[in-house]
């Protein structure tokens, strides 16, 4: 059993060794997005039979393997709705249950014929997939009914001599974070199931509260966040957590989130309607997620010029400049591209309302001329030559469009990308990098 450590500097040679692990009938332990997973092809009846044994798992019972969005429709039976629902959530900690096309191993799919299929946010399976061209065993290195690992020490540690003879390679990436194993989604029939709670709560509870006044609106606002706060895991608790706040004008969106700001010790909130958003640092830390700023973001209604420069694309932006604004939402960035001097704008979103917005955006701010509003996908949108690509979109979308964006745009042009966090900077250099 040999044991290699992986890093950012070292991974591509770590993921050539294991490629030739896995071609070979290998059985390798290799790190993910949530635990340290078991990873053998998952259309090789030998390794999957060898993995089966290593896990002592009952016989029947499925195993999941790993996929990406090229290579999903040729697994599973998934229709243009669900996989477009689906990218809003995935690459995730997600395993999502569909009828299976039989392409792997028939002892990795359930007595019902459908497979488990994983589409991770990890860098090095990310890498790993795409350059296997195949589908990998997603089950965690862990005997049937035991704990899963998050350290190659306690795994190891845990392992029999007849277990570790069955290991061909083992890589360590340290000591993971403690997420939990994936959530389990049953999409194969009407009625979607949730089998396995993972770190994400999907939940259909609502609560309806009503207000009368400002200050009930603030306490609605502390005791949700107090709920929230105290019914997640700790993993959750080191990640962002968003709320999306929609009405009409006066409803009291600023007071609601004043009501948050209170209760992480911030008092002076104030509407960011017209310079897009505010950044207010934590004062207090008696509060259980990991929480350094709170960011308040509105763009209801951005009209003139002036408004535009807090977004800072004057920077970039050259009149006579060709401007693609991609995942456009209500078009405000390629409004505000129009506004600045490009010549011409092409805004694109695949929801109809952001279509039906965005058409009216343009009318409001007499860019018709200018801003060409469409609802399409990007691989729809035929020019290639734009100088300027601003996209602001989610971030597992993002990732999955790089190469479409760099098609698209000139040698010499700019990608502005927005909306992100910097939790995230890491998986996006990475794939606009190698794309």
């Amino acid at each position: 059993m040999k044991i290699i450590n992986i890093n950012q500097l070292n991974f591509q040679e770590v993921v050539r060794q294991t490629l030739e692990e896995l071609k070979e009938d290998g059985l390798v332990i290799f790190p993910s997005d949530t635990v340290y997973g078991l990873l053998c092809d998952a259309t090789n009846e030998m390794a999957v039979k060898k993995l089966i044994a290593f896990k002592n798992r009952p016989a029947g019972k499925p195993i999941s393997v790993f996929t990406n969005f090229q290579q999903i429709n040729q697994l599973v039976k998934i229709d243009k709705d669900q996989l477009l629902t689906l990218k809003q959530i995935i690459p995730g900690p997600f395993t999502l249950i569909l009828p299976s096309k039989h392409k792997v191993s028939k002892l990795l799919e359930s007595e019902t014929g459908t497979l488990g299929v994983r589409i991770p946010m990890y860098q090095y399976i990310e890498v790993l997939v795409k350059k296997f061209n195949k589908s990998i065993t997603a089950t965690s290195a862990n005997l049937a009914g035991h704990s899963p690992h998050y350290s190659i020490e306690t795994l190891v540690n845990d392992l029999t001599e007849k277990q570790k003879e069955l290991i061909d390679l083992v890589v360590d990436a340290g000591n993971l974070p403690r997420n939990k194993p994936s959530t389990v989604v049953d999409l194969s029939k009407s009625d979607i199931k949730i089998l396995r709670q993972g770190d994400l709560n999907f939940s259909n509870n609502s609560k309806t509260y009503l207000s009368k006044t400002s200050e009930e609106t603030k306490n609605i606002a502390k005791k949700i966040f107090q709920d929230v706060e105290t019914g997640h895991a700790p993993s959750v608790q080191r990640k962002p957590l968003i709320f999306i706040i929609e009405g009409e004008m006066g409803v009291g969106k600023t007071v609601f989130v004043k009501g948050i700001g209170e209760q992480l010790g911030i008092n002076n909130i104030i509407s960011p309607t017209f310079v897009i958003y505010y950044e207010y640092g934590i004062k207090i830390s008696n509060i259980k997620y990991q929480i350094s700023k709170m960011i308040h973001i509105d763009l209801y209604n951005i009209e003139n010029k002036e408004e535009f420069k807090h977004l800072g694309l004057e920077k970039y932006l050259k009149p006579g400049m060709k401007v693609l604004d991609a995942g456009s939402g209500t078009a405000i960035l390629g409004i505000a591209a129009a506004k600045l001097g490009a010549e011409s704008v092409i805004a694109f979103d695949i929801d109809e309302w952001c279509y039906d917005n965005g058409i009216e955006n343009t009318q409001l701010n007499n860019v018709v001329d200018k801003v060409d509003i469409r609802k399409c996908e990007l691989e729809e949108i035929e020019e290639n030559d734009f100088d300027l690509v601003i996209a602001n979109i989610q971030k597992n979308i993002l990732l999955e469009l790089a190469e479409g964006f760099k098609s698209r745009i000139k040698q010499t042009g700019i990608l502005i990308l927005s909306g992100l966090l910097e939790m995230d900077r890491e998986a996006i250099n990475f794939k606009f990098s190698s794309a």
